[in-house]
């Protein structure tokens, strides 16, 4: 008895994504500069912290519950600051950001993450 046939043929759907998504990251890789690079690995550094905290909170315990609270707070009010300086010193967003230099940028940036800190440390007690 003959089973059901199975293709190894991806559906037409299927096949435009893959090559939307590899031409997508190809021009990324071609076109972004390394500081913005830098930036995007620091991103995704942040939401991996982010999602990890959230499931050992679910699946393990939240015993202190205030430490999860100031960790995964800390984890996204240090994504947005960074999605902020990403989008500061991005070359194509001169005309949006004309009197912010990146050094400037940069110095909010770190002013902004040493407030966060400074009262998510408090948070904890």
């Amino acid at each position: 008895m003959a089973g059901p046939k199975s293709s190894s043929k991806q559906s037409p759907a299927s096949s435009e994504t893959a090559v939307a998504v590899s031409t997508l990251w190809k021009s990324y890789l071609d076109q972004t500069p390394d500081r913005l690079k830098f930036i995007d690995a620091f991103l995704a550094f942040i939401v991996l912290s982010g999602v990890l905290q959230f499931v050992y909170c679910v699946l393990v315990t939240n015993f202190p519950f205030n430490a999860f609270l100031s960790g995964f707070a800390s984890s996204v009010g240090q994504f947005v600051l960074t999605a902020s300086l990403r989008a500061q010193v991005n070359p194509e967003n001169r005309s949006e950001f004309k009197e912010v230099s990146p050094e400037r940028a940069f110095a909010d940036f770190a002013l902004g993450s040493i407030v966060l800190h400074f009262f998510v440390f408090n948070f904890l007690g």
